[in-house]
């Protein structure tokens, strides 16, 4: 039986080359056939055997779909079941031909009828598609179906088109938590079958993506309002091949992301004229690049954010160590035939941009190379949610134990490529010799960076004190844990001495539009109170701490200026009355070190008749006057708030859940597109 498919496969295939649109036409009139209310199989054995071996004309049966009134639809209901259940029925056959057809039939019934089904008309899509009494077993037959597709010996392409359908299927309806249709994907689960991909190398290369991003979609579904096996799945998973295989697929897509972007910014070799042009032709094309190609990450990033959240295992794989140019997990034994067409379509890594190829990587190196990338520029909606999200995952990585232990180990030294945003005080250069350092460097490089190149009118507020809480979590860790690492903390702290020095040349504008500013102040404060009550348990010598208290000392000015400005919000009965009062109670001990040593400072000065003083000279008084200072102990400066998805993020996360299920759907057109080269790559293989 088998044979003889194939060969009435390649018969018709040769003979749709030969006269399409006689094939067309015969299709079109079985579809008019179906949407007239007839049933054309009716006395006719072999219909559907036939029927499934037609080329599917898909852009006809949606053209179908909008001729319909509401009331015709619901009367069409009988036949809408028929043409799904066979469809369903014909996902069991061994030609793959007669599959592809049956999938891209149920494509176009899911989208026509959940087009349907937008408006002000309310019916069930349910009921039109399958029928209440029979949907149960249908779909459980067709989860069947797709399962035994995903893991057992079917053409690789044929795999990929049954991924592709369950993307239409997931991306039914803007918001994904209405498409009632997954109800019972929840039910029969595919999860078991995409974690098989993701932990055969061979598989990861072609579907692992698309693989990846079906179980994100469906990790979204009705998240927050009842169970989601695919999350509690997800968040018990501990397959070290799968898990790693996860971790390689998202980095492989943000590794492309950085080569592309550090492509695009080489710096031009051919003077200043050859830069201007340069800089002129592409200044408007790249913006709009750079903003498509961030768009296109956020499935990506949601992936790395959901796995990181949900699985404390995943630390593990990201940050398994591996060389760029070998693959993170050894292959297993590959399914792919030699002959297989799509083997031609896996993307091949050019070396001369792998650079350097012998370097050590993993996930964090990557996304921490990508965050500095997205962050430079957060104006545009579309980059700064990227940039949010980018900061909730390091958010996530920063409170995690075992993920902190990793990034402080000394043993464990990574060369972190960050690109630097150009501003008019210095040039954007390519740093061509990175010191290999412990990774928490380059979170914290990150975060100054961050913190020193986005002091501007519309002032991003949100991301400052992600960025904020994500400093003072690492430094928690190391006060926890005593941990000294070698990093020039005084960058940190003049980073943090220019933004309150922001804070209050732009407090008038500041004010009006964001009254947080001072819930932002005793952020920076409460990490300034961090250094000094728990210094000498992280910092990595004396020194360290004595330069502490010379900047506090040196730039009194700005902590002075920054309690008036405080005290005078709590004079009066507006919104920031509170929160003024408790940043000047984090004033406390920054006040009390000036007033301290100030005076010992000048005492010194005139003693030694001196108009000004050396920094060594500054250092030998502080350190002469340490036992006098009186400090107050300070409550939960080592505590934050852990973060939480529900309630404070939802809003976020349902609205880029809903970006991202539009741009899938855009994507998966793809599908209709493909038709005759997936049919003719399936009958070479048949």
């Amino acid at each position: 039986m088998a044979t003889e498919a194939a060969t009435d496969s390649k018969r018709l295939l040769r003979r749709s080359s030969s006269n399409k649109m006689g094939l067309k036409e015969k299709v079109v009139q079985i579809y008019e056939i179906f949407f007239q209310g007839d049933d054309p199989s009716c006395d006719k054995p072999n219909f559907w055997d036939e029927f499934f071996l037609l080329k599917v004309n898909i852009g006809h049966i949606e053209s179908e779909f909008d001729k319909l009134s509401n009331e015709s639809l619901l009367g069409l209901k009988d036949n809408l079941n028929l043409l799904f259940y066979k469809a369903v029925q014909a996902l069991k056959e061994e030609n793959p031909i007669r599959v592809i057809n049956a999938l891209h039939t149920l494509c176009a019934l899911i989208r026509g009828v959940f087009k349907k089904s937008v408006g002000d008309f309310g019916f069930d899509v349910i009921n039109i598609l399958i029928g209440f009494d029979s949907a149960e077993t249908v779909m459980q037959q067709m989860v069947e179906n797709l399962n035994r597709i995903l893991t057992e010996e079917y053409p690789v392409i044929l795999k990929l088109q049954v991924l592709k359908f369950l993307q239409v299927l997931a991306t039914a309806t803007d918001n994904i938590s209405q498409n009632t249709l997954l109800e019972y994907i929840l039910i029969n689960s595919v999860f078991e079958s995409l974690i098989q991909i993701l932990g055969n190398a061979a598989l990861r290369q072609i579907l692992g993506h698309d693989t990846v991003l079906v179980l994100t979609l469906f990790i979204q579904y009705r998240k927050y309002e009842s169970a989601n096996q695919y999350i509690v799945k997800l968040s018990i998973l501990d397959d070290e091949l799968a898990l790693t295989g996860y971790a390689q697929v998202v980095h492989n897509a943000l590794f492309d992301f950085n080569r592309s972007y550090a492509v695009r910014n080489i710096e031009p070799q051919g003077g200043w004229f050859s830069a201007l042009a340069s800089m002129v032709g592409n200044m408007f094309v790249a913006d709009e690049k750079q903003i498509a190609a961030v768009r296109s990450n956020d499935s990506i990033l949601l992936a790395l954010y959901e796995a990181i959240h949900l699985n404390r295992n995943f630390i593990t794989a990201l940050t398994h160590t591996h060389t760029p140019s070998t693959p993170a997990t050894p292959p297993s034994s590959p399914v792919l035939s030699p002959g297989n067409p799509l083997l031609n379509q896996v993307p091949k890594t050019d070396p001369a941009l792998l650079e350097p190829t012998c370097q050590p990587t993993n996930l964090l190196v990557t996304f921490l190379e990508y965050s500095s990338v997205v962050l430079q520029d957060t104006k545009d909606e579309t980059q700064h949610n990227n940039a949010k999200l980018c900061l909730i995952i390091l958010t996530c990585i920063s409170e995690d134990q075992y993920a902190n232990s990793l990034m402080h180990d000394i043993n464990m030294n990574f060369r972190v490529p960050l690109h630097r945003m150009p501003m008019r005080h210095r040039k954007m250069k390519v740093e061509k010799d990175i010191s290999s350092r412990p990774l928490v460097c380059a979170v914290l490089d990150l975060m100054v960076e961050f913190i020193m190149s986005h002091m501007m009118k519309t002032f991003p507020l949100e991301l400052y004190l992600k960025c904020l809480g994500i400093t003072h979590r690492v430094l928690c860790y190391q006060k926890k844990c005593r941990v000294r690492i070698q990093y020039p903390w005084k960058e940190l702290w003049t980073a943090l001495i220019n933004l309150l020095k922001f804070i209050l040349s732009n407090e008038g504008s500041l004010v009006k539009r964001q009254n947080n500013i001072f819930h932002l102040s005793s952020k920076i404060m409460n990490i300034f109170n961090t250094f000094i009550t728990y210094g000498d348990t992280f910092l990595p010598n004396p020194n360290s701490y004595d330069e502490l208290y010379y900047e506090i000392i040196r730039m009194h000015q700005v902590f002075d200026n920054i309690y008036s400005m405080a005290l005078r919000y709590t004079t009066n009965d507006g919104e920031s009355k509170d929160s003024a009062a408790r940043l000047t109670n984090h004033l406390v001990n920054i006040r009390a070190i000036v007033n301290h040593f100030t005076p010992k400072v000048d005492a010194w000065s005139a003693a030694k008749q001196l108009s000004s003083l050396t920094e060594e000279q500054v250092l030998e008084v502080v350190r002469a006057n340490y036992d006098t200072l009186t400090l107050k102990l300070q409550d939960n400066l080592d505590q934050f708030d852990r973060y939480s998805e529900k309630p404070r993020e939802m809003g976020y996360f349902t609205q880029l859940v809903r970006s991202i299920t539009v741009e899938v759907r855009k994507t998966t057109n793809s599908i209709w597109t493909t038709q005759t080269e997936v049919l003719h790559s399936l009958s070479s293989i048949t």
